[in-house]
């Protein structure tokens, strides 16, 4: 170590900074992720998985705070004398599929969907996204940080990793699929606003911008706020579109709507894109819509905790089971993740395991496109089950898990909680916060936020009103608990 440096304990850091991982990445209030935090997490992830010799692709998404954080990872890649891959403003699902293809380490600096204050970074070893077990190392390391040069300016922009991802999906899909299709692009911040809007337009699709803002809108997929789901029945009955879309803010879960306006859950945008692909095995987590086992088009369907590490663990595991050929894996959020090669139409689409917006988007319009139905229909040919989810924000960590263990252990205590809202319980699954199983077939999940201080509730019954009303009265009654 030079006299210029200072070991640093990522786990001290962890503790005073308050930046630690959640479930994709480690992320924290922008205010804490100061140049030597970011510089110290980089060098970290580096020694973590050996990296070297040889460069690094980083990219951001379009958050205020995002080239401060890119500036310090690039100067820990240049201070551990390896090359800065700078390819810009993309989605992270781009950045990953130019990783994959190049055999580079990778760095993401995106808050996905989460508040305007906070960040992250999310990271990628030479075989795609780190697991549990590198994020475990990454936490242990010590590493020597300097104590000036702790950022530097950003090299000039790659642009391949941008054309390689619009190529992946311009090889696969139908020359012109989408032709004679009239979509509105709610485009807000999302990084992946002009690319996705290249490749549906280089489809044959008519792409109508909607929304689009310089000012960071932070876009949750599981959680689309109310004035969003009034907003795109607006645009539906204005403008008569074939479907509404867009994505979260880094581009890797999709929001999808029909031509009516209505939004669809992520796990339903998921199953059916699953379907459209053929896949024979489907790995996703424990709140998924368990239509995913009633509609009977997958042999297999491996259930997890909920973030993508731990679906792509379950993708790996049914790879290795005999006779999977086609393995897909997604999230209630509706990122979708491509274990194996899959063929279609007499083309191949290669692997990517990390989540992703844009093939769910183009697969569901491209089912609609080739049935000749409006999108609408895709949804009456599942089961009829619905879910929905929602979140109290600001709600501490430590007061979740209390009341979850509570809940976890005693039949009286979920039953004095949810009283007459839904019926007795008589099954419970601890797979991922605490899923209660109901008399009537009804499921009311509750799960702490890996990311901030927030506690989820997922419901799912046999209408859209009755999740819904399961889900806010859930939520109601955890927040008069806690007052």
């Amino acid at each position: 170590m030079k006299s210029t440096e200072r070991l640093i304990a990522i786990q001290d850091l962890m503790d005073s900074s308050g930046v630690r991982f959640g479930t994709s990445g480690a992320r924290g209030l922008v205010s804490d992720m100061t140049s030597e935090v970011c510089f110290a997490y980089t060098s970290a992830f580096l020694q973590a998985i050996s990296a070297g010799p040889g460069r690094v692709a980083l990219a951001m998404d379009l958050r205020p705070s995002s080239p401060e954080i890119a500036a310090a990872c690039a100067a820990a890649i240049r201070h551990a004398g390896l090359g800065v891959d700078f390819c810009g403003a993309i989605p992270t699902p781009a950045l990953a599929y130019y990783a994959q293809t190049e055999g580079v380490p990778a760095i993401m600096v995106t808050g996905s969907h989460i508040p305007f204050d906070r960040n992250g970074i999310k990271f990628y070893s030479i075989v795609g996204e780190i697991t549990k077990a590198d994020e475990t190392n990454i936490s242990h390391a010590v590493v020597a940080v300097p104590t000036e040069g702790l950022a530097i300016k950003l090299p000039e922009v790659n642009r391949c990793a941008y054309q390689g991802y619009v190529e992946r999906y311009l090889r696969f899909f139908p020359p012109k699929g989408l032709a004679g299709m009239r979509l509105g692009f709610y485009e807000h911040s999302s990084v992946a606003r002009d690319l996705l809007r290249e490749i549906l337009e280089r489809l044959g699709a008519e792409v109508i911008s909607l929304g689009r803002t310089d000012e960071f809108v932070p876009i949750d997929t599981e959680a689309v706020s109310d004035a969003d789901v009034q907003q795109a029945k607006r645009w539906a009955e204005q403008y008569q579109f074939d479907a509404i879309l867009s994505t979260d803010g880094d581009g890797d879960r999709p929001l999808l709507g029909d031509e009516r306006g209505q939004w669809l859950r992520g796990d339903i945008a998921g199953i059916l894109c699953a379907q459209y692909l053929g896949a024979e095995a489907v790995a996703t987590t424990v709140s998924c819509n368990t239509a995913v086992e009633l509609c009977g088009s997958f042999p297999k369907v491996s259930r997890t905790r909920i973030g993508s590490p731990y679906v792509i663990e379950a993708i790996e595991s049914l790879l290795d089971a005999a006779g999977k050929k086609f393995v897909v894996g997604f999230e209630p959020n509706g990122g979708f993740l491509v274990g194996s090669a899959m063929e279609k139409g007499g083309q191949v689409l290669g692997p990517l395991l990390t989540r992703d917006a844009v093939l769910p988007i183009l697969c569901l319009l491209s089912m609609a496109r080739d049935n000749g139905d409006p999108l609408s229909a895709l949804l009456a040919r599942l089961p009829p089950r619905y879910t929905a989810s929602d979140r109290l924000q600001n709600f501490p960590t430590e007061a979740s898990r209390t009341i979850l263990a509570e809940l976890a252990t005693s039949s009286f205590a979920i039953e004095s909680l949810l009283g007459n809202l839904c019926g007795k319980p008589v099954g419970l699954d601890q797979t991922d916060g605490v899923r209660i199983l109901l008399e009537n077939n009804e499921i009311v999940h509750f799960r702490p936020s890996g990311n901030a201080p927030e506690l989820r509730c997922y419901a799912e019954a046999a209408s859209q009103e009755r999740a819904e009303f399961l889900v806010q009265g859930s939520l109601r009654r955890m927040q008069e608990r806690t007052l």
